[in-house]
């Protein structure tokens, strides 16, 4: 595996410079989202600070997922038993959703009752559906990923409809995984439990990973003709994202307004600039994926020369970022305790509940201010920084094949 002073599109050794700074810095963001979580921070809001926290953390899941499937394209290169390796580590991811990180969210033994389909299960299954999506020609990959982006908002109007028709039957369940999720209640696994939260449904998120897989023919092209087709597709996904949002044509159920509503409906409402990016998440819309996938893509050149400390790390963050992933949860609710007990003078029981989609209110005077939590992200990422070199290191000098699971 090649180390950080690699060539910067060396796609032969396994290593795209911009991948591994991408997903560093993915990571990175994500670690906000979840202190967000443990700080009782609430999902956006009017007051802009709220919001952009929670707003600069809408750029994790669609990058990653992307460059999942891009990567796939590029380890198939190496390795010809790319769907049975898609198949196995797809299985494996959405086992370890629903056991271990499950856990690190929660703290507790309550399956029955709670488990959380989330960005990791999603990304599992869209890795065993690829396995089979591999088999065809990669044009035809893409193409089906496209017309999923593009049009599964064509389903806008059904949604409520169907969430309401949704019931535990076979019918019911399989809606909520595929596409409802966030609208519908609860899969029920069994009459009694255990209830599925989804979080994540898997349209249009396979749309995701298949057009990122396309997305790796792009970097094995030479330098000049790849960074001309980044920019491109890039500034392409921002220009249709100013166009379809600001004249609310399509590829939204959420028109944004100026003021504009909450998401809840309550409180203040948002300002007409935090309304326009207030964009669909769950299920992710086209809106929401031009508005987060443009930019990621227009800035891949200028990340393949990026150089300099602050890139050396998210580079050794992109290098392991299942293993950060699988770190990062337990660090951030194990420092969440540690504050509990110094702020309130005791461990409310609030963080061993169901988290994050099951927890119920914060109990009074718990919630964090912006500070803190800026504060204990920073300490997670400094201890997990040490933590993913180590861990990178010894992936390079063992090459165990398990290694390539984590």
């Amino acid at each position: 595996m090649a180390t950080t002073q690699a060539p910067a599109n060396d796609t032969t050794a396994g290593r795209v410079a911009s991948i591994d700074i991408i997903r560093g810095i993915v990571m990175v963001l994500m670690a906000i989202d979840h202190v967000r979580v443990f700080a009782a921070v609430p999902a956006g809001g009017a007051d802009p600070a709220v919001f952009f926290t929670r707003w600069i953390t809408h750029f994790c899941a669609p990058a990653f997922i992307f460059l999942a499937g891009t990567s796939a394209f590029l380890h198939g290169r190496r390795n010809p038993d790319l769907s049975r390796f898609l198949l196995t580590r797809g299985i494996w991811l959405v086992i370890l959703e629903l056991t271990v990180i499950r856990f690190a969210w929660t703290f507790n033994f309550d399956y029955r009752t709670y488990m959380l389909a989330g960005v990791i299960w999603v990304i599992g299954w869209c890795m065993i559906i690829m396995a089979v999506l591999v088999k065809l020609p990669v044009r035809v990959v893409v193409i089906i990923g496209l017309v999923i982006i593009f049009g599964h908002n064509l389903l806008d109007g059904m949604v409520g409809g169907l969430a309401e028709s949704a019931g535990n039957d076979a019918r019911g369940n399989l809606l909520k995984v595929l596409y409802l999720a966030f609208f519908a209640p609860p899969v029920a696994v069994t009459p009694d439990g255990p209830n599925l939260v989804v979080l994540y449904s898997i349209i249009p998120w396979i749309g995701v990973m298949a057009a990122g897989y396309g997305f790796g023919t792009i970097l094995t092209l030479d330098a000049a003709r790849r960074d001309r087709l980044c920019l491109t597709i890039g500034l392409g996904a921002i220009a249709l994202f100013l166009v379809l949002r600001g004249f609310n044509l399509y590829g939204d159920p959420a028109p944004w307004s100026a003021p504009g509503p909450q998401p809840d409906g309550e409180g203040p409402q948002l300002p007409a600039v935090l309304s326009f990016l207030n964009t669909s998440k769950y299920p992710a819309s086209l809106i929401f994926l031009l508005m987060t996938l443009g930019p990621t893509i227009a800035l891949m050149p200028a990340f393949e020369r990026a150089r300099g400390a602050v890139f050396q790390w998210m580079t050794v963050f992109g290098r392991v970022p299942f293993f950060y992933y699988i770190l990062h949860i337990p660090l951030i609710h194990v420092i969440a305790l540690i504050v509990s007990k110094i702020r309130m003078g005791t461990i409310v029981p609030w963080l061993f509940t169901n988290q994050p989609m099951g927890a119920g209110r914060p109990p009074d005077g718990y919630s964090w201010g912006l500070g803190l939590l800026y504060l204990v992200w920073l300490i997670v990422v400094v201890l997990l920084y040490f933590a993913c070199r180590w861990y990178a290191n010894l992936k390079e000098r063992k090459r165990a094949p398990w290694m390539v699971y984590v």
